[in-house]
This record gives C-alpha cells, sequence and structure tokens, in this order.
C-alpha cells in the first residue's frame, strides 16, 4: 500500500452505475497484429455521454446533499465533464449551468444544452472558463462540481481501473491514460498501483498541452500561458492540487505526442472498432504507440483508454489529411526533376509499387522543376530507402514529412502564375482509382508536350482527379487535339479550364 491508499475503498465505494455504464475491454485485432503486441482497448466513448467524464461527475453529484441539488449545480468543462453534469443533474432533478470556453467543439455546446444544462462561453481554454466559474458561484450560490481536482470525481474516474483489471486479469505490461487535468490519470494509477504495483501506468499528453509533464519535472504545478486546442477535451493550463501530487506519485511516466500522431491513432481506432475517437479520445493510443516503437516491446499486453469520441465534424478534413502520415504511412518528399519531356513519368515510375498519394508541380524555371510528392510507406526506414533510390537515379530529394509548414500550408499552396507560359492549357481528367492508376495515366500522357503544372491527391474516392497544363503552342494545335481524342478513348474524360477565371488569375499568365 502507498500513501494515497485511501482511494481504493473511495474507488471500490463510488456511485457511478445510476447513469454511468460500465464499458468493453477489446482488442483490437488489427493494430495487434502490425505491432507484435496484445493491444486492448478501455471503450469509454460507449458511455451515454460518449465520455470518461461521466463517472466522476455522476459520483461527485451522488455525494450531495437534497440541499444542495436544490441550490443547483455549476462547472466548468470544455465539453465531456459538461456532459456528464448535464445528464446528472437531468437524472437527480437539478439546474446545472455548465460554463464552456467559446473554443468548444459544436456538437458538445449542443450535447449539453440537449441533456438540459445552461451553457455560458467565456474564455479561450478551460483555465479561462473555470476563472468565470469561480465569478458566478459567488453571484448565484451553485454548488461547483470540479471536473478533475477532486476526490469523489477522482475515485469517480478510478472505476475505469477497476473494470480493466476485473476485465482481464492477466499480465498487463503497461495501461495508458490521456491527461488533462489528471483526474483520470491520477484515479486510475491510485487503483492500480494500490492492488497491482508492476503494471506501469503511463500518462499521455500533446506536446502543446504537457501542463502535467512540466509540472511533474519541476516538483509543483507550472501553469502554461497557452495549450494547444487541437485535443480540446485536454487543453488545461494549470492541473489540479490533488491530481498532480497523485500523478506526481504514482505514474511511471509521461509521454506527449504530437498532432499528427494524434490523427494516425484516430484512424487506428477507426479501423478496428468503426468508431471516431475525438483527438483527446485517440491520446493514450497514441502515447502507447509511441512507448512500443521507442522500447521495441514485443509480445506485451498494452491497454489504452479510448477516453471520448465526441468529434467535430469540421475536423475530419484536418484528421484525414495528417492521420496517414501520423501513423507513419505517409511520406511527404520535395524532388527536383530536370524539366524536360518525359523526366515526370521517369520520377513517378521511380517509385515503383509504392502508391502515390499526392503530386504537384508548376513551371517556374526552364532547367529544373520541382515536385512535391506524397506516397505510402512503411515507416521512417522507408522513406530512407526511397530517398537513397531517388538520389541514386539523379534526382534531387528532401524529406518534408516532419515539416509543417509544408503539411498545413505548402501542399496547398504549390503552384502559381508562370509569366513565361503564353500557350498553356489546362486540363482536368478523372480516372479509376486503383493501384498502378497514376502511372498508367502518366503513361497515356506520353506526348511531345511538355507538362507545366500537375496537381493530384488521393482522396479515397472511386476516381482518381487530375489536374494537368501542357505547353501547346498554337503551331501544334491539332497534334493537342489528336492527344485529347487518343485520351479520351483510352478511358481518360476531360474538362478543359484553360477560360476558368480562377485559373486565370492564380495559375494563368497575366497579360
Amino acid at each position: 500500500m502507498n500513501k494515497h491508499s485511501a482511494y481504493l475503498n473511495r474507488i471500490l465505494l463510488s456511485r457511478v452505475y445510476d447513469v454511468a455504464v460500465e464499458t468493453p475491454l477489446e482488442e483490437a485485432g488489427g493494430l495487434s497484429r502490425r505491432m507484435g503486441n496484445r493491444i486492448l482497448l478501455k471503450r469509454e466513448d460507449m458511455q451515454p455521454v460518449f465520455s470518461f467524464k461521466l463517472r466522476g461527475a455522476c459520483n461527485k453529484m451522488a455525494h450531495l446533499s437534497r440541499e444542495e441539488l436544490q441550490r443547483g449545480v455549476i462547472t466548468a468543462s470544455a465539453g465531456n465533464h459538461a456532459q456528464g453534469v448535464a445528464l446528472a443533474a437531468r437524472r437527480l432533478g437539478c439546474e446545472a449551468t455548465i460554463v464552456m470556453p467559446v473554443t468548444a467543439p459544436a456538437i458538445k455546446v449542443e450535447s449539453v444544452r440537449r441533456l438540459g444544462g445552461q451553457v455560458v462561453l467565456s474564455g479561450e481554454s478551460f483555465s479561462d472558463a473555470w476563472r468565470h466559474t469561480l465569478e458566478l458561484i459567488q453571484e448565484t450560490g451553485c454548488v461547483y462540481i470540479p471536473p478533475f481536482d477532486d476526490p469523489d470525481v477522482i475515485a469517480g474516474q478510478g472505476t475505469i481501473a477497476m473494470e480493466i483489471l476485473r476485465q482481464h486479469p492477466e499480465d498487463i505490461h503497461a495501461v495508458f491514460v490521456p491527461i488533462g487535468g489528471g483526474g483520470l490519470a491520477a484515479g486510475m494509477a491510485a487503483y492500480i498501483k494500490n492492488l497491482r504495483p508492476e503494471i506501469r501506468v503511463i500518462g499521455v499528453e500533446p506536446e502543446d498541452s504537457d501542463a502535467m509533464r512540466l509540472s511533474v519535472m519541476a516538483g509543483h504545478r507550472i501553469e502554461k500561458r497557452d495549450v494547444g486546442l487541437f485535443a480540446d477535451g485536454v487543453a488545461v493550463k494549470l492541473v489540479g492540487e490533488e491530481t498532480f501530487a497523485l500523478c506526481r506519485d504514482l505514474l511511471d511516466d509521461i509521454i506527449t505526442v504530437r498532432t499528427d500522431a494524434i490523427c494516425g491513432a484516430i484512424k487506428d481506432i477507426f479501423e478496428d472498432t468503426r468508431v471516431v475517437a475525438e483527438p483527446a479520445g485517440a491520446l493514450s493510443l497514441a502515447g502507447l504507440k509511441t512507448y512500443a516503437a521507442s522500447s521495441g516491446i514485443r509480445g506485451a499486453t498494452l491497454v489504452g483508454v479510448v477516453s471520448g469520441a465526441n468529434m467535430n465534424f469540421d475536423r475530419l478534413g484536418h484528421v484525414v489529411d495528417r492521420a496517414e502520415i501520423g501513423a507513419q504511412r505517409e511520406a511527404l518528399l520535395a524532388v527536383v526533376i530536370p524539366e524536360a519531356v518525359g523526366s515526370f513519368r521517369q520520377l513517378c515510375a521511380s517509385f515503383g509499387n509504392r502508391n502515390i498519394t499526392e503530386l504537384c508541380t508548376r513551371y517556374s524555371d526552364p532547367v529544373k522543376a520541382r515536385v512535391l510528392a506524397g506516397i505510402k510507406v512503411n515507416g521512417p526506414e522507408d522513406v530512407a530507402e526511397v530517398l537513397a533510390e531517388l538520389r541514386g537515379k539523379g534526382f534531387e530529394a528532401m524529406d518534408l514529412t516532419d515539416n509543417e509548414f509544408a503539411k498545413v500550408h505548402l501542399r496547398h499552396l504549390v503552384g502559381g502564375n508562370a509569366p513565361q507560359l503564353h500557350d498553356e492549357r489546362l486540363l482536368r481528367f478523372t480516372f479509376p482509382e486503383r493501384p498502378g492508376a497514376l502511372l498508367n495515366f502518366m503513361d497515356a500522357m506520353r506526348v511531345d508536350f511538355n507538362i507545366t503544372l500537375f496537381q493530384y491527391r488521393y482522396h479515397g474516392a472511386d476516381f482518381g482527379r487530375v489536374l494537368v497544363g501542357f505547353a501547346a503552342p498554337e503551331e501544334k494545335r491539332e497534334a493537342f487535339e489528336d492527344f485529347l481524342r487518343r485520351v479520351e478513348a483510352m478511358g481518360y474524360p476531360h474538362v478543359e479550364e484553360s477560360g476558368n477565371e480562377a485559373y486565370r488569375m492564380f495559375l494563368g499568365w497575366h497579360q
């Protein structure tokens, strides 16, 4: 027993199941096979509010007196705790006021309102919302329901660990837990370390929201000036006093992960469960994968908590863009090739059997063409092999996979006006999307016309879409029209965009 052993009784006596449910511990079969370990996911996304936060809120409110319930409750939350408080309040028949940051996903705000909670939007982070909550408590006399820094809340979250050890009594190497304010990590660590101290409990934070890691390193709580908002459920500037003490004493380690890794974990969870976890909900799996890769561990049982699935739909585009890179299955490369007929096709052929996910180039130099290329890979070693192959064939090549500017902005900006091109024609082609289809398309493009612009991005659709610019002078008009008829007959229909106003403004020649 450790000095936090009192939490064992608190967790065992927690009153969470009037509202919360026991969630399954499921093996992620596909991920387990890929990683060479047994990966178990604790499915807290299956709670009535799609998040573990219901447990702590329910336990705290179950301990309130009738008089306290009549006064109403109030809390600050980025969204998931808010839904838990709103649902528990509805079940108990009391009023609930929820202060949420203005950055909270709309899906969480609307869910709170649907559950009967009165929403007040204030500040840009949880910490900002919390400060406004303290003001409202003085004005209204409502009872505050802390999102994490409270023994009853911590104990409620700790029931997840109780379920894990009951559901899987066999060996577990490590349990990975997301950290925001620290309530979940504190509660789970308190239970596991009292009963199964040999199991490693590892907290996971985003690189840009690592208040707990910094605090543990410093030996006291550190308040961050700013936190990243992608994983909004853990965007906490200052962790709790009680949660800090528990995490400092009981956690074996705290791992930080990048946004790409979180996106990759979201995809991994979807592939095994068909559930779209929110960024904070996939955080523990991102840390689990990082730990497994760095330690080289094989044949072990590793548990990750899927802590929530309140994903805003408008974030999915960003997740899709970054998921493959985050899972180390896609690389983004910059390649310099000769500005000559046939060199672009030669580059595509140089990738061999690897699927091409993106190709972008725009004429800018009569000697050299610069190409942004995305390709499917099997980890960093594969990227190094591709670069070596390209350089061996005489191409200049650079890895941009970890270049944030390239991933966020450049891939959407490659191009520009080309004042040298007075005779450019721009065409949009479609082709059936299947392995090797892009290279087949490039074979069909073999003509005596320089390619001046090329843009392709794999979108997972049945048909691939390519935008191609050709240097087609007037004296070769008939030959160019023959070329278009030929590729049309080969199954590559096209739409000409040479007269498109958007093309003329941003990509074409300005007279």
